[in-house]
């Protein structure tokens, strides 16, 4: 079986060159691209040098050319980023690993549009661990349905540009979905001044953002007497890379569709 070729976008990106590395070590794997916007100071350098891995490919920043060699492109990049590469790969029939956070509604939309044509992950979490905890949040929300209070908690590097995480607010849609509420009429997100008492029914988050912290998040069940706590500590990006090329390799064969995460994990 021939290895898939896989794109990377932003590549010189902090998950980018992670997805980079993981692909390069990956023997089933071939790195047939990697690109980034005009003006990075690192385009038409080697990968090799990006890395610390041997590799004479080209950092390039035709996105178009790029995608073109590739069976699947793995983007991390920012919303607008992910946005201009989805009717690219949606032309040239390249299926596409969505890992970027932040996309409002219209931009859903545009990937649920391309994935009639091309088949898509699209996941706030590429992490195995991540969606494992997810499963469990479905499971422990329906269980504590009562008497207890949600509260998600998460923390993040001081770069991160959107709050809450993604991961948190999909956390927020597992458990809101477990317990028959729409997350949009319950989540709450930071308190402030004389809040009264909590309302049951809410769905608190509470961000932090500060130095280089990777990824952690935490949803705590609040009763009486007792909390229950399910948590998740990245200690770096190596497994959001190793998830996203296992979501490479779940869109080989198909020709089309929309799926993420709990798909590629057989968890639905």
């Amino acid at each position: 079986m021939s290895a898939l070729k896989i794109a990377v976008a932003g590549a010189t990106g902090r998950m980018g060159r992670v997805v980079a590395e993981a692909v390069l070590k990956d023997e089933a794997a071939e790195l047939v691209a990697a690109f980034d916007v005009p003006g990075q100071a690192l385009i038409g350098k080697s990968v090799g040098e990006l890395v610390g891995i041997p590799c004479a490919l080209e950092l390039t920043s035709d996105a178009a050319a790029a995608i073109a060699g590739a069976d699947c492109l793995i983007d991390f990049t920012r919303p607008q980023g992910a946005l201009d590469h989805l009717p690219i790969c949606r032309r040239q029939g390249v299926a596409m690993v969505i890992g970027t956070t932040g996309l409002d509604d219209a931009g859903r939309q545009a990937v649920a549009d391309a994935a009639r044509e091309i088949p898509v992950v699209f996941a706030p979490n590429m992490s195995v661990g991540v969606n494992v905890v997810f499963k469990l949040l479905d499971v422990a929300s329906r269980i504590l349905a009562q008497g207890y209070d949600v509260e998600i908690v998460e923390a993040h590097h001081r770069l991160k540009v959107d709050a809450p995480s993604g991961t948190a607010l999909r956390m927020g849609e597992v458990v809101a979905g477990a317990l028959g509420r729409e997350l949009g009429r319950c989540a709450l997100f930071g308190r402030e001044g004389i809040t009264g008492e909590r309302d049951a029914s809410t769905i608190g988050f509470s961000t932090i953002r500060g130095g280089d912290i990777v990824g952690d998040h935490t949803v705590m069940y609040c009763g009486i007497g007792e909390r229950l706590e399910i948590s998740h500590r990245a200690g770096s990006r190596m497994p959001y890379a190793l998830g996203a090329l296992r979501a490479a390799r779940f869109l080989a064969d198909r020709k089309n569709g929309l799926y993420d995460m709990q798909d590629v994990l057989g968890l639905r």
